[in-house]
């Protein structure tokens, strides 16, 4: 199970990430967005994984219409993931964000 406070902490552990808000929820910037808490306990993070992840584990992936036309972002329910799962998508998402290597 993981939380906000998860989120935070490994976020801005990466190198050259920000905190900032959007739509007015915590958001963490690489070069460009990586990860948004969506709605309480759903985050958003950027992955080339997405259909495998939702096939693989619908209840925990997801994503929404809204989402429809950016195929490398996908929702997940933080209480439905570890730490250790959570530290890897947020590592491929600073990736995918431009952030700059470790």
């Amino acid at each position: 199970m993981s939380t906000e406070d998860d989120v935070r902490r490994l976020c801005l552990a990466l190198p050259g990430v920000t905190e900032r808000m959007s739509w007015q929820r915590p958001a963490w910037v690489a070069a460009t967005l990586m990860a948004r808490i969506w709605d309480d306990g759903v985050l958003t993070v950027k992955t080339t994984e997405r259909e495998a992840l939702v096939a693989m584990e619908p209840g925990t992936y997801f994503w929404t219409p809204h989402h429809e036309r950016s195929p490398l972002l996908v929702l997940l329910r933080l209480e439905l993931v570890d730490t250790a799962q959570l530290h890897e998508l947020l590592v491929e998402s600073h990736r995918l964000a431009g952030g700059a290597r470790q």
